[in-house]
Order: structure tokens, then sequence, then C-alpha cells
């Protein structure tokens, strides 16, 4: 097992009444005590500040002369909350889908601008724009971001034959079109 946790810990009703203390101007600590043998023991104490009425921050990308790339070509950097993101798009694949897929990079423009220890939890949607029969190819999901992990790849997004078969409407003009949609959660910081 990778994980272990409570279904139910505190009632969402003792949790948000300001009388227990555990809920303040909307932020709340939690704590974690690893036990790695009987003889050593690693506390680690961070601050989880989630953010009240998240922001879906949106960013289209137009990628024109789509067979003439190489390699893995960026995006320029967009904003979403108060950070810099790229996508980073590999033509040919990438790691276990090189040669036979399309894959997409989210992540962090500038990660080492973060503090050490902290991370950026966030919503995201990016897609494979069907230009012609709007039959996207998204992916979504949730993830954290540091310095440490400043990314999320998808290594198999899109099968290179379907990308690039005529009529399909993926590639259109020899155009590209990506779109992605991130909204930062929270922000995790070490004590």
């Amino acid at each position: 097992m990778l994980y272990s946790g409570f279904d139910q810990f505190i009632s969402l009703e003792s949790f948000v009444d300001p009388s227990n203390g555990y809920l303040i101007d909307d932020t709340c600590v939690f704590g974690a005590e690893v036990f790695v043998s009987e003889k050593s023991r690693i506390v680690r104490e961070d601050c989880l500040s989630m953010i009240k009425n998240p922001v879906i921050y949106q960013h289209a990308w137009k990628i024109e002369k789509f067979s003439e790339l190489k390699s893995g070509y960026y995006s320029e950097a967009f904003k979403a909350g108060d950070y810099k993101w790229k996508i980073l798009i590999y033509p040919k694949g990438y790691g276990l889908g090189k040669g036979s897929h399309l894959s997409l990079h989210l992540g962090l423009s500038n990660p080492k601008t973060l503090p050490p220890g902290s991370g950026i939890f966030a919503a995201y949607c990016l897609r494979i724009v069907d230009q012609k029969h709007t039959k996207h190819v998204f992916i979504k999901g949730y993830n954290s971001f540091s310095a440490s992990r400043p990314a999320q790849v998808w290594q198999r997004l899109i099968k290179l034959d379907l990308f690039r078969r005529a009529g399909s409407g993926f590639l259109k003009k020899d155009t590209c079109l990506v779109e992605a949609e991130v909204t930062v959660h929270g922000i995790a910081k070490a004590l």
C-alpha cells in the first residue's frame, strides 16, 4: 500500500465551525507522523492554503507549420494563479509514446523560483482541438506541482496515425490547436 488515510476523520460541520479552531481565515494546518522504523521518526509540517473561489485560467496555443517540428516545442508562458506555466508538445512522441503517439507536457515555467518544500495544487484540462468535428482529445486531472515535480507528462495522448489522418480535424492546413485550462486550488508551504 502506498498511502493510508481515513475516509471520515472529522465532520465538515465541526471542521468549519470557528469555535473549534480547525479553520482560521480559510487556513488549516495538517500534520503527519511517518515512522520509518522503530528507532527513527520523521516529522514534516506543511501549511496548505486553499484558494477561495479559484479562477479557471484558459490558454489557446496555435501551432502552425506543425509538420516542420522536429522535436519538443514549447508554448509561450501563460499565467494561471500567480504562476507561469508552459505546454510542451512532442510531435513524434516522447518516452513510451515515441514514434507512435503525440505527447504533451504541462508544467511550471520556472519551478526553481518556488520556495523549497512548497507545492501548487492545480486542476487542469488539456485538449487537442478537432477543428472539423469538435471531437476533441483531452486529459483532465488534479496534481501537485513543485520544484522537484514541476510537470505532468502524457506520453500517449493520441495515436499519430489518427492525429495525422486526412479529415480527422486535428491537423488542419498543417495547424494544430492546443487548449489549456488551469485552476490553482491551493498552495502548500513547509513550516
